[in-house]
């Protein structure tokens, strides 16, 4: 059966209005791996957005998992009007349901929803209905659903390995603590550089967060890395520095970099326009504080 593909018309803000942030709200909270969503290869969809970090998270997660020919994706344009998020040409289409608006997944999932419209979204083509857009969960699910479907020895990465679950729990929180008070998406710049400067003292003898085991926790972390000069740095513009005068961070930021699973889900256009593709692939020697 051919997908019959539809595209959103140009953002017109005349005809439908400015886009409104609406108070977040999540109430699909589905898991893969339970009795209604069995871990199926081929079975889900993931709808992202390059600019969102939550599902910059997601599309990093699957590459890293190795799921990519397991669950397909699809991204939204990130440019948006009263309609919401919507797929136009310059992300390409709804590759699951050739949907024009991304409230047509939520639609079909329970007419006439009156809530928040937001990615990452996971969408289950069998029930034909959205599993979960609880983006503080969703992550971790892609991580541990499908441990009987990705073969381990593909390239799979453990990122949430037992014996650190605890610990990365605890620091994820720190860091999503952080945010909650404005210490890495608003103005209160006291806490933008105390996280930063703790941050870079840890990490002038490790390679990663957790020394050499590369895990969810680096990803959550470089995803506000990467979007430091772009969203954060009217946060720090009293202090002037950036990201890169942070010698361990801007070195981690650039280590990490050099991973496909980072390379590949990062559109530097969206993310971090004041840095160049060539600064992101400057050496940093990372691999000696391993």
């Amino acid at each position: 059966m051919t997908l019959e593909i539809g595209y959103a018309s140009p953002v017109d803000v005349d005809a439908y209005g400015p886009y409104t942030v609406r108070d977040p709200d999540y109430p699909f909270v589905g898991l893969i791996g339970d009795r209604v969503y069995p871990a199926v290869a081929g079975r889900y969809h993931l709808y992202l957005s390059h600019g969102c970090p939550w599902a910059h998270i997601a599309a990093i997660v699957r590459h890293a998992r190795g799921l990519r020919d397991v669950i397909g994706v699809s991204y939204v344009d990130e440019e948006r009007d009263g309609r919401g998020w919507a797929f136009r040409e310059r992300f390409g289409p709804d590759r699951a349901n050739g949907f024009a608006l991304l409230r047509e997944a939520y639609e079909a999932t329970e007419p006439g929803y009156p809530g928040h419209i937001s990615v990452p979204t996971l969408w289950d083509t069998v029930t034909r209905r959205i599993v979960s857009n609880d983006y503080d969960t969703l992550a971790n699910n892609l991580i541990t659903a499908f441990d009987g479907v990705v073969d381990a020895g593909a390239g799979a990465v453990d990122l949430y390995p037992e014996d650190l679950r605890e610990a990365i729990d605890t620091t994820d929180e720190d860091f999503a603590t952080a945010a909650r008070r404005g210490g890495l998406w608003t103005s209160e710049e006291g806490v933008v550089i105390n996280t930063l400067e703790r941050s870079d003292a840890h990490l002038a003898d490790k390679r990663y967060l957790f020394g050499d085991r590369f895990t969810v926790s680096d990803i959550r972390f470089w995803v506000k890395l990467v979007r430091f000069t772009r969203t954060y740095h009217a946060a720090v513009a009293q202090d002037g520095r950036t990201l890169v005068d942070y010698p361990n961070l801007w070195g981690y930021a650039r280590d990490l970099y050099t991973r496909p699973e980072f390379r590949e889900t990062t559109d530097l256009s969206v993310h971090a326009s004041s840095l160049s593709a060539g600064q992101w692939t400057q050496p940093h020697d990372r691999a000696l504080s391993a």
